[in-house]
């Protein structure tokens, strides 16, 4: 749970809200550090149905200066939880994504794997219940709706 908006960035971590493509492989080098034994990284991308409804695109919005404050806290509580977390990466897609695009990229650097999975899954859960982050889905029927990505997750979409 989201205590306060008070954290700050570290300058070794990477926090970003972005109209460009994300980069798995950027992410991973933001997150690695010599004193890693292991760096995790999760990659959400766009599927091509929910529910079993076909989709054909989605677009994200974000309150940007308040999702980066959820970002900063989360890494904060990462770093409260498991401690030897080196580096902490968060980056999400806004705009319009087609299938198969990635729209958010969380990496952990950490000098164990059991650590840098549970902090990794940590972070892509809270940021999904937390963030301001909204998608609105594009179906194939031409008909489109707009939801918060946390109600999203609730519903399995």
């Amino acid at each position: 749970m989201i205590a306060s908006c008070a954290a700050k960035p570290r300058k070794e971590d990477s926090f970003a809200i972005s109209l460009a493509p994300l980069s798995v492989e950027k992410a991973y080098q933001l997150a690695s550090d010599p004193a890693n034994g292991a760096v995790v990284v999760m990659s959400g991308t766009v599927r091509n149905q929910t529910g079993g409804t076909a989709v054909v695109a989605l677009e994200y919005q974000a309150y940007e200066p308040m999702a980066l404050r959820v970002f900063y806290q989360i890494a904060e509580e990462i770093r409260q939880k498991w401690t030897d977390v080196n580096r902490v990466v968060i980056h999400h897609r806004i705009g319009r994504l087609q299938i198969g695009e990635i729209s958010v990229l969380v990496a952990v650097g950490c000098p164990h794997r059991l650590e840098a999975f549970e902090a990794c899954r940590y972070a892509i859960d809270t940021l999904k219940h937390q963030a301001p982050i909204w998608k609105k889905e594009y179906w194939q029927d031409g008909s489109s709706s707009w939801v918060s990505i946390g109600a999203c997750e609730a519903k399995g979409c």
